[in-house]
């Protein structure tokens, strides 16, 4: 018996509702808790609908203390899917940009394509598309690739 997925990030945030509105508004991923129009608990959920919940938002209050700048241990960034080609990706640079969002970063991997971003608390946050026709499965040293500027 091994590891057969991830199942979900939990993420300490300051402002539950700052953050939940960043991952549901700007990012457009389905919030699942609290439901629309429900009391705010503190935390929020979100579900591309592959499980339950794929991220959950833990809110810590504004004087918890920030992500340290340079290296260190701990969570990088963490990536999710938005969409299946280049004009996906390219869209969703507009809503980042229209929202005011932070891009920190866009690299061709040659298996995807990414953008990268960070949340209100500064989570660095990886957005790609799986790049047509590249089969990886066939050929595991294409996920070495040299990394690439993306060019959209």
């Amino acid at each position: 018996m091994g590891v057969s997925e991830l199942g979900h990030l939990v993420l300490y945030v300051r402002d539950v509702n700052r953050s939940a509105e960043f991952y549901r508004d700007v990012l457009g991923w389905r919030q699942v808790l609290p439901e629309p129009g429900a009391r705010p608990v503190g935390a929020a959920a979100f579900s591309g609908g592959r499980t339950h919940h794929e991220l959950l938002l833990i809110e810590v209050g504004p004087d918890a203390q920030a992500i340290p700048a340079g290296r260190r241990v701990g969570l990088y960034h963490f990536g999710l899917k938005v969409g299946e080609s280049d004009d996906d990706l390219r869209a969703m640079l507009e809503r980042l940009k229209a929202a005011g969002a932070t891009v920190v970063g866009a690299s061709d991997h040659h298996v995807t394509h990414s953008l990268y971003i960070e949340d209100p608390d500064g989570n660095e946050v990886e957005l790609y598309v799986d790049v047509p026709g590249v089969d990886w499965r066939s050929d595991p040293s294409l996920i070495a690739s040299p990394i690439a500027p993306l060019r959209l």
